[in-house]
């Protein structure tokens, strides 16, 4: 049997979609798994060894470019493949939908019209499932796949699961300490909204004795970074990482801090002790909480279906809340 699966972006979601690779070859190692993904984030796929084939697509660079040609190439390049036997789209916006349809195949599966935002992208199926929209995210995902291939998966199995980021990179370009804890420090998210801040993190800094790090992805976060630094100066912010210097480097920490983003949910995909920070979005819904992978959310009540970018709540998290967890999880 060969199944094609559409997840396009974006980080965290890729993430917490890949989990269901190794519950796949697990009921069926015969079982070929390609998969549809935007080509920036080739590098999170390319070495997970459940994977046969990453297909990539630039609608992203299409519509940056504003080009209907470039887009209209996209989408033949899709039709030029050959059969699948299933084709599932675990993302359920329009544009996963279109692609999804695109891809030559006995079936076309999805989330219904009342699981997903864009309901109009379920008419691109022909074989549909319920899943509430608020439901937790990893149990979304895994409960599509069961019912796609008749499997079953448990929460135990979930939080059980094998590491599932890999890396072909062997070595990391600095040294981590030998005598001190490694904690991550993640100042930055995909909307000011959902980051802690920067001062707060470097307090949290001069509370614990371990050795902190910091990365960065984009100009801002830089300047958060170097915030850190300046109030915290034995802090070390590292250059810009790629996925696979990113994947390696958490592979190696004693503990992950950070909001709701795609780098501190790299943590939970490789059985790294985690805390996530959540503001405007639902904690209960965006990770799966284990032993070591904990959440801190703020107070406000949060819209599953709408992120308030007015919500500054996680502002309003104790450092000493978080400061008494992280103390637990590197005994």
């Amino acid at each position: 049997m060969k199944i094609a699966i559409v997840k396009l972006s974006a980080l965290g979601d890729i993430v917490h979609s890949m989990v269901v690779l190794q519950f796949i070859k697990k009921f069926n190692k015969e079982i070929l798994i390609d998969w549809f993904v935007e080509e920036s984030y080739k590098d999170l796929l390319e070495s997970n060894p459940d994977i046969n084939k990453v297909h990539f697509i630039n609608i992203k660079n299409a519509k940056k470019k504003k080009s209907l040609l470039a887009l209209i190439r996209e989408l033949k390049k899709v039709r030029k493949l050959s059969n699948y036997d299933l084709v599932i789209d675990m993302q359920g916006l329009i544009k996963s939908a279109i692609i999804s349809r695109l891809i030559p195949s006995s079936e076309t599966l999805g989330f219904d019209k009342f699981s997903i935002r864009e309901g109009l992208a379920s008419f691109f199926y022909n074989k549909t499932f319920y899943c509430a929209y608020d439901k937790n995210i990893i149990e979304r995902n895994i409960g599509l796949i069961e019912f796609a291939l008749g499997l079953k998966v448990d929460k135990k199995q979930i939080k059980n699961k094998d590491p599932f980021l890999f890396s072909r990179k062997k070595k990391l370009d600095h040294k981590l300490s030998n005598t001190k804890n490694n904690i991550l420090l993640i100042p930055g998210a995909s909307h000011q909204s959902k980051c802690y801040p920067a001062s707060k993190l470097a307090e949290l800094s001069t509370l614990i004795d371990a050795n902190f790090i910091v990365i960065w992805g984009s100009r801002e976060e830089e300047i958060l970074a170097r915030e850190i630094k300046f109030i915290s100066p034995n802090v070390k912010i590292l250059n810009k990482l790629k996925l696979e210097e990113l994947i390696l480097l958490i592979s190696q920490l004693d503990l992950v801090i950070g909001s709701d983003t795609g780098p501190t949910h790299f943590a939970w995909a490789l059985n790294i002790p985690s805390i996530t920070l959540f503001g405007p979005t639902p904690g209960f819904r965006n990770t799966f909480g284990t032993k070591i992978n904990k959440i801190i959310e703020s107070k406000s009540e949060v819209n599953p279906y709408k992120i308030d970018f007015k919500d500054r709540s996680i502002e309003e998290i104790n450092i000493s809340d978080i400061t008494k967890l992280a103390k637990k999880l590197i005994v």
